[in-house]
C-alpha cells in the first residue's frame, strides 16, 4: 500500500489509509486517516498524520504535517553508522547496518521510512506490535538515536580512527 510521489525535492510515501465509520440517522458516514512518511532522500525524514472526509485531503494534510516534523539522520554511505534500537508503545524496531548491495530488508512501514530517508542498505527486525503508526514512530526514534563517528569523537574527546 506504499504509494509514492515526488513533489519538488521531497519523497512522499503513503504507509496506511484508515477508514472510520460514524453511524448516523441516514446510515454510515465515513472519514479517512492517512499516515504518510516524507523525506528528501538525503538524510532527512519525517512522518505526518492527517484526517479528512475523503482520502486526497487526508493525504495532503499528512504531507503538510510530515514536512513540519522532519529530522536529520546521520548516514554512512548508503547505510547507517551503527546498530540502533527504537521503541514506541509496544512496537520495537532494530536497525542494523548492511553492506552495499544488500537492499532494504524491512516490512512495509519501516521500509517506507528507510526509502524516504535515502537509506539503501539496511537490515531491520520489528518486535511486538505490528501497528504501522507505532512502527513508523519507533523507526524514526531509532534513526534519531544514531550518532556519526565525528559526533562520538567530539562527545568523548578522543579520536576513534
Amino acid at each position: 500500500m506504499a504509494e509514492d510521489s515526488q513533489k519538488g525535492e521531497l519523497i512522499e510515501k503513503v504507509v496506511k489509509i484508515r477508514r472510520c465509520a460514524a453511524v448516523v440517522k441516514g446510515g454510515r458516514r465515513f472519514s479517512f486517516a492517512a499516515l504518510v512518511v516524507i523525506g528528501d532522500g538525503h538524510g532527512k525524514v519525517g512522518w505526518g498524520y492527517g484526517k479528512a472526509n475523503e482520502v486526497p485531503p487526508a493525504v495532503d494534510k499528512a504531507v503538510k504535517d510530515g514536512a513540519r516534523s522532519m529530522v536529520p539522520v546521520p548516514m554512512q554511505g548508503s547505510s547507517i553508522p551503527h546498530e540502533v534500537q527504537g521503541r514506541f508503545g509496544a512496537a520495537h524496531v532494530v536497525l542494523v547496518p548492511a553492506r552495499p548491495g544488500t537492499g532494504i530488508i524491512a516490512g512495509a512501514a519501516v521500509r517506507a521510512v528507510c526509502e524516504a530517508c535515502g537509506i539503501n542498505d539496511i537490515l531491520t527486525k520489528s518486535f511486538g506490535s505490528s501497528n504501522s503508526v507505532n512502527l513508523v514512530k519507533a523507526t524514526i526514534e531509532a534513526l534519531q538515536n544514531l550518532r556519526s563517528q565525528s559526533e562520538v569523537e567530539r562527545l568523548r574527546g578522543v579520536s576513534l580512527s
